[in-house]
């Protein structure tokens, strides 16, 4: 296993005093980075193991914040800050850019050479900065099969994967259809994969989280979703070029 080195970074965003995990890999050179983002309930031990085994393939990754440094267990709590989050792509690109600005700062990231990859709200950040042309390498979202506002779109600049549980009641098929449709008249090279079976956050662990009807851990589709999200950054930002 390759030694790893992380810190907690406090930045402001939405009001809020964020707090983002940054793992970095070996050595001293820039890397290729990977902006994480978490489900809505936000950033956990779960984004935490993702970022650091990003940073053991080599690249710098940060697992962005949502809600000021707390995890929001009560479900009722967590949708009442989500969903008008998700209603507003202003806020959800603020979010984005304040830990992309991070991100870039640090001085092992290679600033053109960057990706998003999200689960749930904060996927749809991430495909939010990529609506408002950010030069991202590629978006991979899970269970974030968000739409956004006419004509944004277009302004995509790199390959959009998205993944979604087949049994996922907050992403149904119409969601699906409209997601493709978007991406496709946008002419985006875009990716959906469905994994038969899964129900929403399918890739999370089970931790002390919300529980909402239609949630549930799938762990072979999660180990599956994973392997395509790294099969992603392989293509689109491979540590070496």
């Amino acid at each position: 296993m390759t030694t790893i080195t992380t810190r907690t970074v406090e930045y402001p965003a939405d009001g809020l005093a964020m707090i983002g995990h940054l793992a970095l890999p070996a050595g001293a050179d820039r890397r290729p980075a990977v902006l994480l983002g978490p489900e809505g309930p936000g950033l956990s031990d779960v984004e935490r193991r993702r970022a650091d085994a990003l940073a053991e393939l080599g690249y710098v990754a940060l697992a962005f914040d949502l809600h000021g440094g707390r995890y929001l267990r009560d479900r009722e709590e967590m949708l009442a800050r989500c969903l008008p989050l998700l209603a507003d792509p202003d806020r959800m690109r603020d979010i984005g850019h304040a830990a992309l600005d991070v991100l870039r700062a640090e001085p092992r990231t290679d600033p053109d050479r960057i990706a998003a990859i999200g689960y749930g709200t904060g996927g749809a950040i991430g495909l939010e900065l990529a609506r408002d042309g950010v030069n991202l390498r590629a978006v991979g979202t899970v269970n974030a099969l968000t739409t956004g506002r006419p004509g944004e779109t277009a302004r995509i600049r790199c390959p959009v994967w998205a993944g979604v549980g087949s049994e996922d009641p907050i992403m149904p098929p119409a969601q699906r259809d409209a997601f493709a449709a978007e991406m496709q008249a946008a002419g985006v090279d875009w990716r959906l994969v469905v994994y038969g079976g899964a129900l929403h956050a399918f890739h999370n662990p089970p931790v002390d989280q919300p529980v909402v009807p239609g949630v549930g851990y799938h762990p072979q589709h999660a180990q599956r979703a994973w392997r395509d999200v790294v099969d992603l950054l392989a293509e689109c930002l491979p540590v070496t070029e």
